[in-house]
């Protein structure tokens, strides 16, 4: 498949067009040489577009990087610094990059959140979690009551969290999940009525506001919550298509 099939292909099922208001912009952000024409073999997936990535990419004979974290972000960006190293190691190797931001965490096939949902055979799952106007989280049922460890050991595939606050009941029923930088959303989840509530970070000022209202929170990494939809989308392609493909996992331990 060529670049612009590929492009095709992912937004048959992604519909960034949905995303409008996502300030990062999906879809390809640096083209190859011949995107209507040139074969691509070998595609790379991984949470972050940064230099270590594309670096790994190229060594692993990847034409395309599909990333969650693109390189750029609402307004034009100079091309200047790291800035510049990035697109040039990618277009000396004639490396392309998509970025899937918004409608990756979103998505209800292939998502971040719905992907960890999946982990933990939820039930009666609804969107949740409003971001600009957008829906990118969901809530929803556990087949069987678990204890917080239990959890998260299951939403995180035995990865340690980076926090567990355990203010709310002990034995969860039902859950709301927004994957990322999502700390601050902790009150929706209040407001939902969910037993937990699993995101990627929280910040210190979240820390008590989360403890008076009750709630046990689940900070399982923003990267660890992230690497779910890339990999979800790594395994569909191959299915779909035959492609080969590879994550690169650079964890940062955040």
């Amino acid at each position: 498949m060529t670049l612009n099939e590929l492009s095709t292909y992912f937004n048959s099922f992604l519909h960034i067009e949905n995303f409008s208001h996502d300030p990062s912009r999906n879809g390809i952000q640096i083209s190859n040489s011949s995107p209507t024409t040139k074969q691509i073999v070998k595609v790379a997936f991984a949470v972050d577009a940064s230099l270590a990535t594309m670096t790994e990419a190229i060594n692993q004979g990847a034409q395309l990087l599909f990333v969650h974290h693109g390189i750029f972000w609402g307004d034009c960006t100079p091309i200047t610094d790291i800035h510049y190293q990035r697109i040039a190691t990618c277009i000396r190797s004639d490396l392309a990059l998509y970025a899937c931001h918004i409608p990756l965490d979103a998505n209800e096939l292939v998502g971040n959140n719905y992907g960890i949902a999946q982990r933990l055979h939820m039930t009666n799952l609804q969107p949740f979690g409003d971001w600009r106007g957008m829906l990118i989280g969901v809530k929803g049922s556990l087949p069987q009551p678990l204890s917080i460890e239990q959890l998260a050991d299951s939403a995180l595939l035995h990865q340690k969290p980076l926090h567990i606050l355990p203010f709310g009941k002990t034995t969860i029923t039902t859950v709301a999940i927004i994957s990322g930088g999502a700390g601050e959303d902790f009150i929706q989840a209040v407001s939902a009525g969910v037993d937990a509530y699993i995101t990627g970070e929280i910040s210190h000022e979240e820390f008590h506001p989360i403890k008076e209202h009750g709630l046990t929170v689940i900070a399982g990494g923003h990267y660890q919550t992230e690497t779910v939809g890339v990999n979800l989308v790594r395994q569909k392609l191959e299915k779909d298509t035959g492609i080969a493909t590879t994550f690169i996992d650079i964890p940062t331990g955040l």
